[in-house]
């Protein structure tokens, strides 16, 4: 069972920036991605970026595109999720993902196996 600890997050001003990270315990499935999903009070959970290990190839939504950086540190399985030019809309609670995933559905919610307990992340105006 893949156990993901996710830290960061908390409360910033619009403007502002925060760094989420998320280690995985070392799983080397075919196609492994992680990535992180967001939800919003009475929203769906949505996607926010992604990066598949063996590649490195990283994928972002239109909305954090140029303010958000995905990286990875290969040798412990962490990802990181820099967050830039924060806005009052990107408040939710943040998860981190991990799975086999293939890239054609990597900003799908559902192919992602494992999940964290979710990091608060609030952005006051």
């Amino acid at each position: 069972q893949e156990q993901l600890v996710e830290s960061g997050g908390g409360l910033v001003q619009a403007g502002g920036s925060l760094t989420l990270s998320c280690s995985a315990s070392g799983r080397t499935a075919s196609n492994f991605a992680m990535g992180w999903f967001r939800q919003a009070p009475g929203k769906e959970r949505e996607f926010v970026a992604a990066i598949k290990w063996s590649t490195g190839n990283t994928f972002y939504s239109d909305s954090v595109s140029g303010r958000f950086t995905i990286s990875r540190v290969n040798g412990n399985f962490t990802v990181y999720l820099q967050m830039n030019s924060l806005k009052p809309e990107d408040t939710a609670v943040y998860y981190c993902a991990a799975g086999a995933v293939r890239t054609t559905v990597i900003r799908e919610p559902r192919p992602y196996n494992y999940w964290g307990q979710g990091t608060h992340v609030t952005v006051s105006s």
